[in-house]
């Protein structure tokens, strides 16, 4: 099992090839090639975990895992969260144990991932149903923030919030009822920034 403090700053990209080529650039190890991810986000029957601010969840990529998150700090200028992580090996019987548990899941969302470790940071190329993204993972702000100044990203259209918070904006902007984050769920809709009420930082 892992622990760690999460620190991280999202940000909403417009052209995710070029972002790559710079990372490419300036050294970047592909610590992870491109891959599929789903994830099945847990909550008692009352909602208990959202109403919390925490996360129960379990992904499956090239491994499966159970991650356990808990509320942001409030004061902190990057997402910064206690997390626990550990690798399970066989992603239905952890649904199974934790269904038996009282738990149930309440949203399943997906994404492509590609990983890159540059000097201090991790970062994280995502590309979401409702558009694209990258995620810098580093000790503190300062490492994350010079990292998106190397990269020529606007620092100030940094967002803190989690992609099912996005999302969640995006279902009450156009009005979808939808409780999925799925490919297939966005296949039809054109999303755009205000959307998202979110700014490209590239």
């Amino acid at each position: 099992m892992a622990e760690k403090i999460e620190k991280e700053a999202k940000f909403y990209i417009r052209d995710l090839e070029n972002i790559e080529r710079k990372i490419k650039d300036l050294g970047g190890v592909n610590i992870q090639p491109r891959v599929f991810e789903s994830n099945l986000r847990f909550d008692t029957p009352k909602g208990k975990l959202v109403a919390s601010y925490q996360v129960l969840r379990l992904r499956l990529d090239t491994r499966a895992r159970l991650t356990y998150k808990g509320p942001s700090d409030p004061n902190s200028e990057v997402s910064a969260r206690l997390e626990y992580e550990v690798e399970i090996s066989d992603l239905t019987t952890g649904r199974h144990i934790l269904e038996a548990l009282g738990y149930q899941v309440v949203t399943i969302y997906e994404k492509y991932r590609t990983s890159y470790a540059l000097d201090d940071v991790e970062i994280s190329l995502d590309e979401m149903p409702f558009g694209s993204f990258m995620e810098i993972e580093g000790a503190d702000k300062q490492h994350i923030q010079q990292m998106a100044d190397r990269l020529d990203l606007n620092w100030e259209n940094r967002s803190a919030l989690s992609y099912l918070r996005i999302f969640s904006q995006v279902k009450e902007r156009l009005g979808l009822s939808i409780r999925d984050l799925t490919f297939e769920n966005f296949s039809e809709l054109e999303i755009q920034p205000a959307h998202l009420q979110l700014s490209h930082a590239d």
